[in-house]
Protein backbone atom coordinates (compact mmCIF):
# COMPACT_ATOMS: atom_id res chain seq x y z
CA UNK A 1 0.00 0.00 0.00
CA UNK A 2 0.94 3.18 -0.93
CA UNK A 3 0.45 6.99 0.41
CA UNK A 4 -3.11 8.75 -1.84
CA UNK A 5 -0.87 11.58 -1.69
CA UNK A 6 1.92 9.91 -3.96
CA UNK A 7 -0.92 9.21 -6.57
CA UNK A 8 -1.89 13.11 -6.71
CA UNK A 9 1.86 13.89 -7.82
CA UNK A 10 2.11 11.10 -10.86
CA UNK A 11 0.41 12.24 -13.88
CA UNK A 12 -1.16 9.14 -14.68
CA UNK A 13 -3.13 9.35 -11.60
CA UNK A 14 -4.73 12.68 -12.25
CA UNK A 15 -7.74 11.49 -13.76
CA UNK A 16 -8.79 9.72 -10.34
CA UNK A 17 -10.47 11.80 -7.94
CA UNK A 18 -9.31 11.45 -3.87
CA UNK A 19 -11.46 8.50 -3.30
CA UNK A 20 -10.01 6.45 -6.34
CA UNK A 21 -6.54 6.96 -5.40
CA UNK A 22 -7.45 5.76 -1.57
CA UNK A 23 -9.18 2.62 -3.39
CA UNK A 24 -6.27 2.60 -5.55
CA UNK A 25 -3.42 2.90 -3.28
CA UNK A 26 -4.43 -0.18 -0.94
CA UNK A 27 -3.81 -2.32 -3.99
CA UNK A 28 -0.50 -0.64 -5.54
CA UNK A 29 3.28 -0.91 -4.34
CA UNK A 30 6.48 1.56 -4.49
CA UNK A 31 9.53 0.03 -4.53
CA UNK A 32 12.82 2.21 -4.14
CA UNK A 33 16.17 1.41 -6.52
CA UNK A 34 19.48 2.81 -5.75
CA UNK A 35 21.75 4.47 -8.53
CA UNK A 36 23.09 1.83 -10.57
CA UNK A 37 20.37 -0.54 -9.65
CA UNK A 38 18.65 -3.18 -12.17
CA UNK A 39 15.51 -3.53 -11.99
CA UNK A 40 14.87 -6.40 -14.76
CA UNK A 41 16.85 -7.45 -17.76
CA UNK A 42 16.14 -9.07 -21.00
CA UNK A 43 14.47 -12.46 -21.12
CA UNK A 44 13.00 -12.06 -17.42
CA UNK A 45 9.44 -12.80 -16.99
CA UNK A 46 7.55 -9.86 -15.70
CA UNK A 47 3.85 -8.83 -15.49
CA UNK A 48 4.48 -5.43 -13.77
CA UNK A 49 4.15 -2.14 -15.24
CA UNK A 50 6.43 0.27 -13.42
CA UNK A 51 5.65 4.52 -13.25
CA UNK A 52 8.77 6.33 -12.57
CA UNK A 53 8.07 8.79 -9.31
CA UNK A 54 10.90 10.17 -9.07
CA UNK A 55 14.22 9.16 -10.42
CA UNK A 56 15.02 8.32 -13.63
CA UNK A 57 15.76 4.76 -15.53
CA UNK A 58 17.81 3.55 -18.59
CA UNK A 59 16.04 1.51 -20.79
CA UNK A 60 18.62 -0.37 -23.02
CA UNK A 61 19.03 -3.14 -25.27
CA UNK A 62 22.46 -4.71 -26.86
CA UNK A 63 22.53 -5.55 -30.49
CA UNK A 64 24.09 -8.80 -32.47
CA UNK A 65 27.37 -6.39 -31.70
CA UNK A 66 27.56 -6.25 -28.23
CA UNK A 67 26.53 -2.28 -28.64
CA UNK A 68 24.74 -0.56 -26.28
CA UNK A 69 21.64 0.65 -27.44
CA UNK A 70 19.32 3.02 -25.22
CA UNK A 71 15.84 3.38 -26.05
CA UNK A 72 14.49 5.36 -23.36
CA UNK A 73 15.06 7.37 -20.45
CA UNK A 74 12.14 7.36 -18.15
CA UNK A 75 11.73 10.48 -16.03
CA UNK A 76 9.29 11.60 -13.29
CA UNK A 77 5.46 10.53 -14.38
CA UNK A 78 6.85 8.38 -16.95
CA UNK A 79 5.54 4.51 -17.39
CA UNK A 80 7.89 1.76 -18.76
CA UNK A 81 7.38 -2.15 -18.91
CA UNK A 82 4.21 -2.56 -19.99
CA UNK A 83 4.76 -4.66 -23.00
CA UNK A 84 5.22 -7.76 -20.60
CA UNK A 85 2.66 -7.16 -18.40
CA UNK A 86 -0.02 -7.37 -21.57
CA UNK A 87 1.17 -10.43 -22.99
CA UNK A 88 3.00 -11.94 -20.15
CA UNK A 89 5.75 -12.71 -22.47
CA UNK A 90 9.61 -12.12 -21.31
CA UNK A 91 11.17 -8.44 -20.69
CA UNK A 92 12.46 -7.14 -23.97
CA UNK A 93 15.20 -4.86 -22.33
CA UNK A 94 16.97 -4.39 -19.50
CA UNK A 95 16.15 -1.36 -16.78
CA UNK A 96 18.71 0.23 -14.90
CA UNK A 97 18.59 3.30 -12.14
CA UNK A 98 20.39 5.84 -13.36
CA UNK A 99 20.36 7.82 -9.92
CA UNK A 100 18.24 6.66 -6.55
CA UNK A 101 14.43 6.54 -7.72
CA UNK A 102 11.02 5.61 -6.53
CA UNK A 103 9.03 3.49 -8.49
CA UNK A 104 5.28 2.82 -8.56
CA UNK A 105 4.51 -1.12 -9.40
CA UNK A 106 1.16 -2.10 -11.02
CA UNK A 107 0.61 -5.68 -11.98
CA UNK A 108 -2.32 -7.06 -14.22
CA UNK A 109 -4.92 -7.00 -11.89
CA UNK A 110 -4.34 -3.88 -10.21
CA UNK A 111 -4.30 -2.36 -13.91
CA UNK A 112 -7.52 -3.88 -15.28
CA UNK A 113 -9.50 -2.00 -11.88
CA UNK A 114 -8.05 0.70 -12.88
CA UNK A 115 -8.95 0.95 -16.58
CA UNK A 116 -12.56 -0.47 -15.03
CA UNK A 117 -12.69 3.15 -13.25
CA UNK A 118 -11.17 5.66 -15.62
CA UNK A 119 -10.77 4.37 -19.63
CA UNK A 120 -9.31 7.33 -20.57
CA UNK A 121 -6.41 6.24 -18.71
CA UNK A 122 -5.84 3.45 -21.30
CA UNK A 123 -5.33 6.15 -23.69
CA UNK A 124 -1.96 6.99 -21.85
CA UNK A 125 -0.30 3.68 -21.79
CA UNK A 126 -0.97 3.10 -25.67
CA UNK A 127 0.11 6.78 -26.49
CA UNK A 128 3.49 5.46 -24.02
CA UNK A 129 3.30 2.22 -25.98
CA UNK A 130 3.53 4.26 -29.41
CA UNK A 131 6.85 6.63 -28.76
CA UNK A 132 8.32 3.69 -27.80
CA UNK A 133 7.49 2.27 -31.02
CA UNK A 134 8.58 4.98 -32.86
CA UNK A 135 11.90 4.98 -31.00
CA UNK A 136 12.41 1.09 -32.35
CA UNK A 137 11.59 1.87 -35.73
CA UNK A 138 14.08 4.85 -35.65
CA UNK A 139 16.87 2.55 -34.43
CA UNK A 140 15.63 -0.15 -36.64
CA UNK A 141 15.98 2.17 -39.35
CA UNK A 142 19.52 3.09 -38.37
CA UNK A 143 20.81 -0.18 -37.37
CA UNK A 144 20.65 -1.40 -40.97
CA UNK A 145 23.61 -1.39 -43.10
CA UNK A 146 24.66 2.13 -42.56
CA UNK A 147 26.16 4.10 -45.90
CA UNK A 148 29.69 5.12 -44.77
CA UNK A 149 29.00 8.18 -46.81
CA UNK A 150 26.32 9.44 -45.01
CA UNK A 151 27.43 8.49 -41.98
CA UNK A 152 30.60 10.89 -42.20
CA UNK A 153 29.01 13.76 -44.00
CA UNK A 154 26.32 13.98 -41.02
CA UNK A 155 29.11 14.90 -38.40
CA UNK A 156 31.17 17.38 -40.92
CA UNK A 157 31.94 20.38 -39.75
CA UNK A 158 31.84 23.69 -42.13
CA UNK A 159 35.88 24.07 -41.35
CA UNK A 160 36.44 20.58 -42.75
CA UNK A 161 34.04 20.84 -45.83
CA UNK A 162 36.49 23.75 -46.91
CA UNK A 163 39.53 21.46 -46.20
CA UNK A 164 37.93 18.56 -48.37
CA UNK A 165 37.02 20.88 -51.19
CA UNK A 166 40.53 22.92 -50.68
CA UNK A 167 42.53 19.62 -50.90
CA UNK A 168 40.58 18.50 -53.98
CA UNK A 169 40.92 21.37 -55.81
CA UNK A 170 45.13 21.99 -54.82
CA UNK A 171 45.38 17.98 -56.33
CA UNK A 172 43.44 18.99 -59.83
CA UNK A 173 44.73 20.26 -63.40
CA UNK A 174 42.77 23.62 -62.91
CA UNK A 175 45.02 24.12 -59.58
CA UNK A 176 48.06 23.43 -62.13
CA UNK A 177 47.16 25.91 -64.59
CA UNK A 178 46.21 28.38 -62.17
CA UNK A 179 49.14 28.18 -60.52
CA UNK A 180 51.48 27.93 -64.09
CA UNK A 181 49.63 31.09 -65.18
CA UNK A 182 50.20 33.51 -62.01
CA UNK A 183 54.30 32.64 -61.66
CA UNK A 184 54.70 32.91 -65.36
CA UNK A 185 52.63 36.55 -65.33
CA UNK A 186 54.63 37.35 -61.87
CA UNK A 187 58.05 36.22 -63.71
CA UNK A 188 57.24 37.93 -66.71
CA UNK A 189 56.52 41.23 -65.61
CA UNK A 190 59.81 41.43 -62.62
CA UNK A 191 62.02 40.37 -66.09
CA UNK A 192 61.25 41.95 -68.58
CA UNK A 193 61.21 46.05 -69.56
CA UNK A 194 57.06 46.49 -70.24
CA UNK A 195 56.57 49.92 -68.65
CA UNK A 196 55.53 47.98 -65.75
CA UNK A 197 57.69 48.57 -62.59
CA UNK A 198 59.29 45.51 -61.29
CA UNK A 199 57.81 45.20 -57.60
CA UNK A 200 59.74 41.97 -56.95
CA UNK A 201 62.98 41.52 -59.24
CA UNK A 202 65.24 38.80 -59.44
CA UNK A 203 65.54 36.35 -56.92
CA UNK A 204 61.92 36.80 -56.70
CA UNK A 205 61.88 37.30 -52.53
CA UNK A 206 58.07 37.71 -52.34
CA UNK A 207 56.92 35.12 -54.31
CA UNK A 208 59.42 32.66 -52.80
CA UNK A 209 57.49 34.05 -49.33
CA UNK A 210 54.52 33.59 -51.30
CA UNK A 211 54.69 30.00 -51.97
CA UNK A 212 56.09 29.37 -49.27
CA UNK A 213 53.14 29.98 -47.18
CA UNK A 214 50.64 28.45 -49.93
CA UNK A 215 52.10 25.18 -49.24
CA UNK A 216 52.14 25.64 -45.50
CA UNK A 217 48.60 26.49 -45.50
CA UNK A 218 47.96 24.06 -48.40
CA UNK A 219 49.90 20.86 -46.28
CA UNK A 220 47.39 21.79 -43.11
CA UNK A 221 44.47 21.55 -45.17
CA UNK A 222 45.42 18.60 -46.43
CA UNK A 223 46.12 16.95 -43.31
CA UNK A 224 42.90 17.77 -42.11
CA UNK A 225 40.99 15.82 -45.08
CA UNK A 226 43.34 13.05 -44.40
CA UNK A 227 42.33 12.73 -40.60
CA UNK A 228 38.68 12.95 -41.67
CA UNK A 229 39.57 10.30 -43.88
CA UNK A 230 40.83 8.16 -41.89
CA UNK A 231 37.94 8.87 -39.68
CA UNK A 232 35.93 7.87 -42.42
CA UNK A 233 37.55 4.63 -43.00
CA UNK A 234 37.55 3.47 -38.99
CA UNK A 235 33.74 4.14 -39.47
CA UNK A 236 33.65 2.35 -42.43
CA UNK A 237 35.60 -0.90 -40.64
CA UNK A 238 33.01 -0.23 -37.82
CA UNK A 239 30.26 -1.00 -40.82
CA UNK A 240 32.00 -3.66 -41.86
CA UNK A 241 32.34 -5.86 -39.03
CA UNK A 242 28.41 -5.17 -38.24
CA UNK A 243 28.00 -6.83 -41.45
CA UNK A 244 30.25 -9.41 -40.77
CA UNK A 245 28.77 -10.44 -37.61
CA UNK A 246 24.72 -9.88 -39.14
CA UNK A 247 25.52 -11.74 -41.83
CA UNK A 248 27.13 -14.65 -39.01
CA UNK A 249 23.80 -14.72 -37.06
CA UNK A 250 21.70 -15.12 -40.33
CA UNK A 251 24.08 -18.10 -41.53
CA UNK A 252 24.13 -19.84 -37.90
CA UNK A 253 19.97 -18.98 -37.95
CA UNK A 254 20.14 -20.87 -41.64
CA UNK A 255 21.74 -23.87 -39.97
CA UNK A 256 19.99 -24.12 -37.05
CA UNK A 257 17.01 -24.18 -39.95
CA UNK A 258 18.72 -27.06 -42.17
CA UNK A 259 19.38 -28.82 -39.02
CA UNK A 260 16.03 -28.73 -37.91
CA UNK A 261 14.25 -29.47 -41.41
CA UNK A 262 16.81 -32.82 -41.57
CA UNK A 263 15.97 -33.91 -38.03
CA UNK A 264 12.02 -33.79 -39.18
CA UNK A 265 12.91 -35.69 -42.64
CA UNK A 266 14.35 -38.37 -40.43
CA UNK A 267 11.55 -38.87 -38.14
CA UNK A 268 9.19 -38.65 -40.99
CA UNK A 269 11.30 -41.07 -42.53
CA UNK A 270 11.35 -43.35 -39.70
CA UNK A 271 7.48 -42.96 -39.45
CA UNK A 272 7.14 -43.97 -43.08
CA UNK A 273 9.62 -46.77 -42.62
CA UNK A 274 7.76 -48.36 -39.59
CA UNK A 275 4.36 -48.13 -41.59
CA UNK A 276 5.84 -49.97 -44.73
CA UNK A 277 7.19 -52.22 -41.93
CA UNK A 278 4.05 -52.87 -40.25
CA UNK A 279 2.30 -52.99 -43.80
CA UNK A 280 4.62 -55.98 -44.50
CA UNK A 281 4.05 -57.49 -41.41
CA UNK A 282 0.10 -57.52 -41.91
CA UNK A 283 0.41 -59.11 -45.22
CA UNK A 284 2.39 -61.78 -44.26
CA UNK A 285 -0.03 -62.39 -41.50
CA UNK A 286 -2.72 -62.51 -43.97
CA UNK A 287 -0.98 -65.25 -45.93
CA UNK A 288 0.02 -67.12 -42.78
CA UNK A 289 -3.89 -67.02 -42.06
CA UNK A 290 -5.24 -67.26 -45.36
CA UNK A 291 -2.24 -69.67 -47.35
CA UNK A 292 -0.18 -68.58 -49.90
CA UNK A 293 -2.08 -68.18 -53.41
CA UNK A 294 -1.11 -71.07 -55.94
Amino acid sequence: MVDPEILADVQFFKLHDEDDRKALAKLITQIDLKQGSQLFETGDRGEELYIVRSGKVEIYIRNVAGEKIVLTVAEHGDLFGELAMLDSGPRTATAVALEDTQLIVLNRDNLQLFFQKKPDAALDMIAAMGAMIRKADDILRKSVSRNVNEEVEETLTGIQRAADWIAWFSGSMPFLALNTAWFGVWIFVNTMDIGIRQFDPFPFGLLTMIVSLEAIFLSIFVLISQNRQAEKDRVRSNIDYEVNVKAEMEVAHLHEKTDRLHEKMLEEFLKLRKTIASDRGDDRDQQTRFGRPH
